[in-house]
């Protein structure tokens, strides 16, 4: 508990957000990847004691935020099927897919049931033979490795009912995807301590220096994200573009080399949509041959009756590819909140427009809504 608190002390806090100002010379704007530290950033007012030498820019977030509609679509037809049973994490139930989300549709009596990771689907399959369990599975590269396992073990067990509809997604070429869009504002990026405690950051590496812009790896405590950002601002006025790593009590170069061992056997790197931001190329997971069997889209080709379409109000893909703040969307907090959410952004615990919406209504309020 004391460690935490050493990365939570005020006082540690503002001097390095003093040290952060004294480097800048000009209004750097950085981006944050992950929602985990969007919060963090908002929970702790760090956008405001920035303010004037860096721009906290957010980004993607999480991978609820950036879950295809055309996934969920998918997710969607295959619940209504009256021999599976649809699987995934508690957020995802409440996301919107083109006409409704999960919950609506558990409520209208399809078999749609929340799960803590992805061997309680595995487990479920076990208990439950007579049934098609499928598994709704989503994530960075944080998660891919226990889904891994779980179809690892599916196979030994030969357990026959079991599949997953993979919608996993990484984050490095998404980082070429948000820098390379026109109305892309980006200097540097703080890339997501988590996702490279498993992956690494050897991916990184070629993008710092083919977009000639910094990257630094950081934690997700007030401090960690402070002395990120020295570091990005100190090689913005340097010039220089590497990787840098913030998160060294996590974080190694190599990352976890036995996930990432396990992660290469059981998926292939494959182009992917991501909500607010397109096609990715080489932005996502997918079974490789070898697992085919486990695929949940071969094994249930049926899609949805019409094109994915998302609501016309609202702006969460601006708010991804952080070219707009949540709160300069018209819907935020009229027609989008957490109670019914238009956008991905809005259910998810680590969303930007959920963390606006906790952190920042009341200011928004006050200054009179868009």
């Amino acid at each position: 508990m004391r460690f935490v608190d050493e990365y939570r002390d005020p006082e540690r806090i503002l001097r390095a957000a003093a040290e952060v100002k004294r480097r800048a010379t000009r209004a750097w704007r950085i981006m944050e990847v992950c929602g985990g530290q969007t919060h963090t950033i908002l929970a702790s007012g760090l956008d405001q004691l920035l303010e004037g030498s860096v721009e906290l820019l957010h980004g993607p977030g999480c991978p609820v935020c950036v879950t295809s509609v055309e996934t969920l679509d998918r997710a969607l037809a295959l619940a209504a099927r009256s021999d599976v049973t649809l699987v995934s994490f508690g957020d995802m139930l409440r996301v919107p897919g083109s006409h409704g989300d999960l919950f609506g549709a558990r409520a209208r009596g399809a078999d749609v049931r929340v799960v803590y990771s992805p061997l309680d689907a595995l487990e479920l399959a076990v208990k439950r033979p007579q049934r098609e369990i499928v598994f709704l599975a989503v994530g960075f590269e944080t998660t891919a490795p226990a889904v891994a396992s779980a179809i690892q073990s599916a196979r030994k067990r030969d357990v026959a009912n079991f599949s997953v509809l993979v919608a996993h997604v990484r984050v490095p070429p998404a980082l070429i995807a948000i820098r390379s869009s026109p109305d892309c504002r980006v200097d540097a990026f703080l890339a997501a301590g988590h996702v490279c405690t498993v992956m690494g950051t050897s991916e990184y590496e070629p993008i710092a220096r083919e977009l000639s812009l910094p990257i630094v790896v950081t934690g997700f405590e007030p401090l960690d994200l402070l002395q990120g950002t020295a570091l990005a601002v100190e090689q913005l006025e340097r010039g220089e573009a590497r990787v840098d790593i913030q998160y060294r009590r996590a974080v190694r170069p190599e990352g976890n080399v036995h996930a990432r061992a396990l992660v290469r056997e059981i998926f292939e790197v494959v182009d992917r949509p991501w909500r607010g931001i397109g096609v990715v190329p080489g932005g996502g997971l997918a079974l490789s041959p070898s697992y085919a069997d486990f695929d949940a889209e071969l094994r249930f080709p049926e899609r949805a009756a019409s094109a994915p379409q998302e609501p016309g109000v609202c702006r969460a893909g601006d708010v991804l590819r952080g070219a707009l703040r949540p709160p300069e969307c018209a819907a935020f907090g009229r027609s989008c909140t957490p109670e019914r959410p238009l956008g991905a952004p809005m259910v998810s615990s680590e969303g930007a427009c959920a963390a606006y919406f906790r952190y920042r209504l009341a200011d928004v309020s006050s200054e009179g809504a868009p």
